[in-house]
């Protein structure tokens, strides 16, 4: 989807980004997290979010992580993938039930 640099994407082109951290302190951790919501980005794992950001958005997100984070231990990384790339993803998902994988999915193709 493109945008004209107006509204929530920002830029010319919407890509997925992706914003993943290793951070060890808790409430900076949880901040990250917010400031990744406020963007409208989706968490996928605990300490990882997607969403699609144009690229005025992303470095405007990047910037506050930057500023956020400041000198405390961690390391945040703020990725923006083409659809291509997005395409060629893969996953593996099991779902537990009761102490067990009870579903086993698998996204994405082998080159």
């Amino acid at each position: 989807m493109a945008s004209n640099g107006s509204g929530r994407g920002g830029g010319k082109e919407e890509l997925r980004t992706f914003v993943v951290y290793d951070i060890p302190e808790d409430k900076l951790r949880n901040r990250i997290a917010d400031v990744c919501q406020d963007y409208g980005l989706e968490r996928i794992q605990y300490s990882a979010f997607v969403g699609k950001l144009g690229s005025n958005r992303r470095e405007e997100l990047y910037l506050k992580l930057q500023k956020l984070v400041g000198q405390k231990p961690g390391k945040v990384m703020v990725m923006a993938l083409c659809e291509k790339d997005v395409k060629g993803i893969r996953e593996i998902l099991n779902v537990e039930e009761g102490g067990k994988a009870a579903e086993t999915r698998e996204r994405g193709k082998a080159d």
